[in-house]
């Protein structure tokens, strides 16, 4: 992503440094010595990303961060000082500054701070450009996570979307293959007809032969009125098949005909009736596995799989948890009626160190459970079930005994790595204010 990006400073040398830099990225940079004939161009073609000297000859740094938010709050400023300090840090968050940083500055901290800046503001356009596209739709938002697995997952939502052809979901069970199928929908030109979804797994074949393509009047015994099927009512809309790979054989060659033909005859009918949908399937199985054991039919394989999209399991996006648990508190909170407003940092650490074979279905369930039996306003590890709290406590003890300070400083170390040193982010996921992680940083060197 090209931005364009100013540097504000009265040392010309920290200027052409600084400029050179960031314009080898290929970003377009401009480099101002004082403080208004930077806000006269800013008020004129807005940038992007600031880096900003807290003391400049004309004005303060402060006042060139609060002017610039007013001309174009998304801008990410970034102040830069000779005379570091605590407050000056948390002051110039609290102002909306992205970062705040000391000289002498090194050139690769720049460029990622830059980075980090660019970052923020690209997902921050991203969804907004997908939530504008659900027109008012809630389906999207269902699905939670800023992750770049969750990010790539929207991005391709969105190109599929528009796009009238058949899709594959893959992705283990609780990864949310039923919420993408609506967003699809959603975002798609069939958004204002009907969106049917039908699990394939743990049905009869008589069963799912009624429930997809309906019967007429007498067409066996009990059936004392005609039903219309999931596959007619659907018709002009979307078809959520569920778990594809357990259908039944024969009910593949059913399947296969009605989207050749695009017609269905309804059980015990003669008459055919002309079909208009869109289907989408999803699995679990591996179905090109399932075609070689002669399980799942091949040319019904290729005509699901136009496109497929593979849903990231919770351990692949595990940054995500954060969010996804204080979504679940906040539902959870409002079924129970309860008050249940936050967790605590030591049961979110053990929360993030659980490798969910349920996925995102399994958090969910834990936290329902957690929210239901807690007599706190904040879920405590005693909280969570007991099976994770000894599971905390095994990985512990393998580790042998650590001061708090080094196992401190390891966890703050291995999630910065995780979210590549996006600050925000890492502070989201440790429950600190950005302003402590920064102090932890210096304090551990881990700049």
């Amino acid at each position: 992503m090209q931005v364009r990006i100013a540097i504000v400073d009265d040392e010309i040398i920290v200027c052409r440094r600084l400029s050179q830099a960031l314009s080898k990225d290929g970003h377009e940079v401009e480099a101002f010595t004082t403080g208004r004939s930077f806000l006269e161009s800013m008020s004129q073609n807005p940038f992007d990303v600031v880096f900003s000297d807290l003391r400049l000859p004309d004005l303060d740094g402060m006042e060139v961060l609060s002017r610039t938010k007013a001309i174009k709050n998304e801008t990410e400023v970034i102040i830069i000082t000779g005379y570091g300090s605590i407050d000056g840090a948390i002051q110039a968050i609290k102002e909306g500054a992205y970062y705040y940083t000391t000289k002498p500055l090194k050139l690769n901290e720049v460029r990622a701070l830059a980075k980090g800046a660019i970052e923020k503001i690209s997902m921050r356009e991203e969804n907004q450009r997908l939530r504008e596209a659900l027109k008012g739709g809630e389906s999207l938002n269902a699905i939670i996570g800023t992750s770049l697995p969750i990010q790539n997952l929207f991005s391709m939502i969105h190109k599929v979307a528009p796009v009238d052809c058949n899709i594959l979901l893959l992705g283990a069970s609780g990864t949310g293959k039923a919420l993408v199928a609506r967003a699809i929908h959603q975002l798609s030109p069939r958004n204002a007809s009907p969106f049917v979804s039908f699990n394939c797994g743990g049905f009869t074949e008589e069963l799912i032969s009624s429930e997809l393509f309906g019967y007429e009047k007498g067409a066996f015994t009990g059936a004392t009125a005609s039903k219309v099927g999931l596959l007619e009512s659907g018709s002009g809309g979307t078809v959520f098949l569920d778990e594809v790979g357990e259908m039944p054989f024969s009910m593949q060659v059913r399947l296969l005909h009605v989207i050749q033909e695009k017609r269905i005859l309804r059980v015990g009918g003669t008459r055919p009736i002309d079909l208009n949908l869109r289907i989408i399937a999803a699995t679990n199985r591996d179905l090109k596995h399932e075609v070689a054991l002669g399980n799942f039919r091949e040319d019904l394989f290729f005509r699901l799989n136009v496109v497929t999209i593979h849903l990231p399991q919770l351990n692949e996006r595990k940054e995500d948890i954060p969010l996804l648990v204080k979504h679940f508190l906040k539902k959870y909170s409002l079924a129970f009626r309860k008050s249940v407003v936050d967790i605590q940092s030591q049961a979110l650490q053990i929360l993030m160190n659980y490798s969910y074979p349920g996925n995102v279905r399994e958090l969910e369930n834990i936290i329902e459970r957690a929210v239901a039996l807690t007599d706190s306003d904040h879920i405590r590890p005693q909280d969570l079930p007991q099976d994770l709290q000894q599971l905390e406590f095994d990985t512990i003890e393998g580790e042998g005994l650590q001061s708090l300070d080094e196992i401190e400083r390891r966890y703050i170390a291995k999630v910065l790595e995780k979210t590549g040193y996006n600050k925000s982010l890492t502070a989201q996921i440790l429950n600190i204010p950005r302003t402590t992680l920064w102090r932890k940083m210096k304090e551990y060197k881990l700049q």
